[in-house]
């Protein structure tokens, strides 16, 4: 049946798949669309940990969405958070407005998982944002200037030591760079801390790093890191941590002050959505078609839904970019097509590898097709050519490559600056 009037989407998030799903559906006559984000910009968060790490600034993973929509005329933005939905009367409560729908798309995407523990989420330094990046490099650069001021050898250790919870690609990236500043840029820069460097330490409840890939990822970045003077704890959770230090699920106490948590996301509830309708984490359990169940003209993409209805992933989709992406144009072709009385075409997610990053110059990529393992420097320009490929905009591009080849010929950054400190106090 083809649309005879013009219909209301409404889009929370603008993640890789909201922001896929508006390039997919801008220009298309029978639909307006109204982003909703409580940022004005799209982040980029497979790079937030290089933020977080100096590395980048937050102008080059990250683009205005008012910018970004200038030539697609059929779309408006909202700043604003979802607050409740009204399935019934079709209408999305914000935190400062509310919006009459036809069609809700819910791309919001996922949160960092404390597991219920309310004293790991305040002392910890979370790794989802570009919010938390900026929070941790304040963090790690005020506590290397502090260490510089103290005498008491157990008191700098503390300050100078950081646990990373979390063995997949985030945790594994923030311990290499972490553990090639430690060997160069400190070195080189804080005279006073050459012989009291602290420990890096990444925990994992996995039996391997990287548990995800292949068992050559594994064993690839393992080894790098070790090279790299990180201590790896797998088989292991953490406890406890109350700014003074970490207690593991072995027994093991590490005194430090610094702890980032990359251990896992979940995903928020929706006031006004049903309860049947929710999965594990929180996930929105979604058709083929990514619509929600038990509600109507509610639609989910990207970290906040779990389809199992796609054969080659029975437990759902990884919480990744590329699935999130795929999603975004796919839903977007089928409202083109569902506008136009065409049949509509189910999700089939398409897998094209994972990697990581593993210091500078290393890293370890899985292709899914052809089946391939890729270590060292191959593997590292696979990854900077996909990750400058998926940045949003030209200027993005440019800025980021150019700050890479500047920190990889000189083994160094300008960018270590520490500019707000309210972070650091609060916590």
């Amino acid at each position: 049946m083809i649309l005879s009037q013009t219909k209301h989407i409404v889009v929370i998030g603008g993640g890789f798949a909201g922001l896929h799903f508006i390039r997919g559906i801008a220009g298309s006559k029978p639909y307006t669309v109204t982003l909703v984000d409580k940022n004005n910009y799209n982040q980029f968060t497979p790079l937030v940990y290089q933020v977080a790490t100096g590395f980048l600034e937050p102008s080059n993973i990250s683009y205005p969405f008012r910018k970004f929509l200038r030539k697609r005329t059929n779309i408006r933005f909202h700043l604003g958070e979802l607050v409740k939905v009204s399935p019934e009367e079709h209408l999305a409560y914000l935190s400062n407005a509310t919006i009459q729908y036809d069609y809700l798309v819910l791309a919001f995407g996922s949160v960092s998982n404390f597991f219920g523990n309310d004293k790991l989420r305040q002392h910890s330094i979370a790794m989802k944002t570009l919010t938390d990046a900026l929070g941790m490099r304040n963090t790690l650069l005020q506590s290397l200037e502090q260490a510089c001021s103290i005498h008491d050898e157990g008191l700098r250790s503390k300050l100078l030591t950081v646990v990373i919870a979390g063995g997949g690609p985030t945790g594994v990236e923030i311990a290499g760079m972490l553990g090639e500043m430690r060997n160069t840029i400190i070195q080189r820069d804080y005279p006073e801390l050459k012989d009291s460097m602290g420990g890096i330490y990444l925990v994992d409840g996995s039996k391997a790093v990287l548990s995800q890939m292949s068992l050559r990822s594994q064993k690839d970045a393992a080894e790098r890191l070790e090279k790299l003077g990180v201590k790896i704890l797998v088989n292991t959770f953490i406890t406890s941590f109350d700014h003074e230090e970490v207690v593991l699920s072995n027994g093991v106490h590490i005194q430090t002050s610094n702890l980032v948590w990359a251990a896992g996301v979940t995903c928020l509830p929706v006031e006004g959505i049903p309860s049947v309708s929710y999965g594990k984490n929180g996930r929105l359990i979604v058709d083929r078609y990514n619509k929600v169940c038990d509600v109507d003209d509610i639609y989910a993409i990207g970290d906040n839904c779990l389809e199992t209805s796609d054969a080659g992933f029975p437990n759902g989709h990884p919480q990744l970019a590329q699935p999130a992406i795929q999603q975004g144009k796919r839903l977007a072709d089928n409202f083109v097509m569902m506008a136009n009385g065409q049949p509509l075409k189910p999700f089939l997610y398409h897998d094209k590898g994972v990697m990581a990053v593993i210091g500078k110059n290393r890293a370890v990529v899985d292709l899914a097709k052809p089946r391939l393992h890729l270590n060292g420097v191959p593997a590292l320009l696979v990854w900077l050519f996909i990750h400058i490929n998926f940045l949003i905009a030209y200027d993005n591009k440019l800025k980021t490559l150019f700050n890479w080849i500047v920190a990889y010929l000189t083994g160094d950054q300008s960018l270590r600056v520490v500019i707000d400190s309210k972070h650091t106090d609060d916590r």
